[in-house]
């Protein structure tokens, strides 16, 4: 038998110490080539699929890339690990430490090959399916499967580079034990607890305040505290580990009403040396699975402001301009024959907005006519507005500011036309998006309206009004098509230092079908990503349990010649297997929550979105399918005690 043919029996005797590796690399591989197989679709024209930007999925490559080196790495060494009986036979067998060193590069990179091979080729053969929804996500005419050398080559070439790079890296700096100590197999763990109190507390008050800075965060400290709280949440996470649970597991011992009762004192014994030994792991397990809890519930965000986008949304175009707009008749003109075309039903309302000056806040404020405002809520279906002279009521900017508007009461004067005002009310919907109004947009009477004969202060430098044209359609998402030429002036007008147009148009389909594509395209990508986090942080799990199992097997054979039964024997198992399982995830979940707590009260600020029914459905599912791994990994592991 020769050396290569000795390695690679090595690994088909080692499968199930393999067996999470290679599903979690081969997973990562397959996820990787679909990505690149969009990512070089001939379709692709200058960094643009559709309408929607490839960057995210170039973002996702190098995510899923740095994450396969580190687990790459962190596995290796589990592998040292765990085959240290099996290396220290062949050492004392008369194999040289070199070539011991070769074995493993050769093991490696044969599990490595096998996983890149076989992911590509699932990769492909699944491509055809991956295009088809791609294909209806981004309503596109065609996306055919394609044969080009790119995407192979990318792939090989990056994960065979990194089974290659870190294999050598691993077995190189991997430490020189005797072989006396690798004959004894792995090490059952370091028996000395070590924590200090003040590294215990740090760590808990940390995360504390990680939690309390993201439950009082509001737009105006956003960016400061987006940067100190992962700071702040890291170390607590990796203090919490190291020192804060054996300082609480140590507490529990203490109290003999806790320790003492029924069969709690071995689990609870026992987890003292597993927290301790397993903090780094528990630490990274922590951190990945946040990450894959946050990937789900940012897509559960984007979810939730799709489903709510007609409510912030009520109009389907909308062309706002300055008085003097010259192109204002043609725009409009052409917006109307598309409609008309297309057989599409709708409501044109024509608004004269003009600006003046608050004497009770000295600042601008837009006034709507209550005639005009009238001919739109009547298409919506709304309730009409009913103003006497001197009266005047606040347009809503969100359903949020409906609330804090209805408990204000302001009297004020228009000062360019000294019309006093008394606003003591508010419309009880939403008339217009919030892009469209600014935060000080009233409606008066069509008798103090007609009063507003001087401009605004600021005339003729600043624009005293502008025109506004609402076009109401029930069918607002049949409109991607209407107006494009005027949408893609305006959008390339903002990208430009300064915007110099002298109108603005919004079309609420095109922008809902962006929107729907973006989120669907961010589902797919996000989705995979997390999959591969969740089913790396198992296997690190997995990794560590087998890496033991043979100590472990020897405490349980001691514990079954002492008389324990076999249901006790699964009871002490599942309390000997869930901290590992579900302390990490649980902390993992904690932090996600409390980064969600943040980012729903900004996006309820910012546009009023709720993603509280969504982000609970995305994460019991989470829970269901960690469950699910727990109990699958807890039969396998009773199956290996119980030989």
């Amino acid at each position: 038998m020769t050396f290569h043919q000795f390695a690679y029996r090595n690994v088909i005797r080692n499968l199930r110490i393999y067996a999470a590796f290679f599903m979690a690399s081969f997973f990562s591989v397959f996820v990787f080539f679909i990505y690149s197989m969009l990512m070089f679709h001939p379709k692709i024209d200058r960094g643009f699929l559709g309408n929607v930007p490839i960057l995210w999925m170039v973002v996702a490559e190098i995510i899923l890339v740095l994450f396969t080196w580190f687990f790459i790495f962190y596995s290796m060494k589990a592998f040292l690990e765990a085959r240290s009986k099996e290396f220290g036979i062949l050492l004392h067998l008369g194999m040289e430490r070199r070539q011991l060193s070769k074995l493993v590069f050769l093991e490696t990179i044969i599990i490595g090959v096998m996983s890149i091979v076989l992911g590509i080729i699932f990769g492909y053969s699944f491509s055809k399916f991956f295009f088809m929804i791609v294909r209806e996500i981004l309503m596109l005419d065609e996306l055919p499967l394609y044969l080009s050398w790119e995407p192979f080559v990318l792939t090989f070439a990056v994960y065979l580079s990194a089974f290659i790079v870190i294999s050598m890296v691993s077995v190189h700096f991997s430490p020189q034990r005797k072989i006396i100590d690798l004959m004894q197999g792995p090490k059952g763990g370091n028996y000395t607890v070590t924590y200090t109190k003040t590294r215990a507390l740090l760590g808990i008050v940390l995360i504390l305040l990680g939690y309390w800075l993201s439950i009082v965060m509001t737009r105006t400290s956003l960016y400061s505290f987006s940067i100190l709280i992962p700071i702040l949440i890291t170390f607590g996470t990796f203090y919490f580990f190291s020192d804060s649970t054996q300082y609480i597991v140590e507490s529990l011992k203490k109290k003999k009403i806790v320790y003492w009762k029924n069969s709690r004192m071995l689990p609870l014994a026992e987890q003292t040396f597993i927290l301790k030994n397993n903090g780094k792991m528990f630490f990274v397990v922590t951190m990945v699975s946040t990450l894959a809890f946050l990937s789900v519930g940012l897509l559960s965000t984007l979810s939730s402001y799709t489903s709510q986008y007609d409510k912030l949304n009520p109009l389907g175009l909308i062309y706002k301009g300055h008085i003097d707009n010259p192109y204002e008749g043609t725009h409009v003109s052409t917006l109307v024959s598309q409609l008309e075309e297309r057989g599409l039903s709708y409501h044109l309302t024509r608004f004269t907005v003009k600006k003046q000056t608050s004497s009770y806040t000295q600042y601008e404020v837009e006034v709507f006519r209550e005639s005009d405002i009238n001919s739109l809520l009547f298409s919506y279906g709304y309730p009409m507005v009913r103003l006497s002279e001197g009266e005047g009521m606040f347009i809503p900017y969100t359903e949020e500011s409906i609330k804090k508007l209805s408990k204000r009461t302001i009297e004020t004067v228009l000062v360019e036309n000294n019309i006093p005002i008394k606003i003591d009310q508010v419309y009880p919907k939403l008339i217009f998006p919030g892009s469209i109004v600014s935060l000080n947009s009233i409606i008066i009477s069509d008798e103090d309206f007609a009063k507003l004969v001087n401009p605004y202060k600021g005339y003729p430098n600043v624009e005293p009004g502008y025109h506004l044209f609402t076009f109401d359609i029930p069918q607002w998402i049949e409109t991607t098509d209407i107006g494009l030429s005027i949408q893609q002036n305006v959008a390339a007008e903002y990208l430009k230092d300064e915007y110099l147009l002298p109108y603005y148009f919004e079309n609420a389909g095109l922008n809902y079908s962006y929107i729907l594509s973006t989120y669907s395209l961010f589902t797919l990508v996000g989705l995979l990503v997390a999959a591969v986090f969740l089913l790396a942080a198992g296997s690190f799990i997995y990794f560590k349990l087998h890496t033991n199992l043979e100590n472990e097997k020897r405490k349980f054979d001691a514990l079954k010649r002492m008389g324990i039964s076999d249901n006790e024997l699964k009871s002490l198992v599942t309390k000997h297997l869930f901290p590992q399982f579900f302390l990490p995830w649980g902390v993992a979940l904690s932090h996600s929550l409390f980064a969600f707590i943040a980012i729903q009260k900004v996006l309820k600020n910012v546009a009023n979105i709720s993603i509280v029914k969504e982000l609970i459905f995305a994460l019991l599912f989470l829970v269901l399918i960690q469950v699910i791994y727990f109990y699958l990994i807890r039969w396998r592991y009773i199956a290996h005690v119980r030989d």
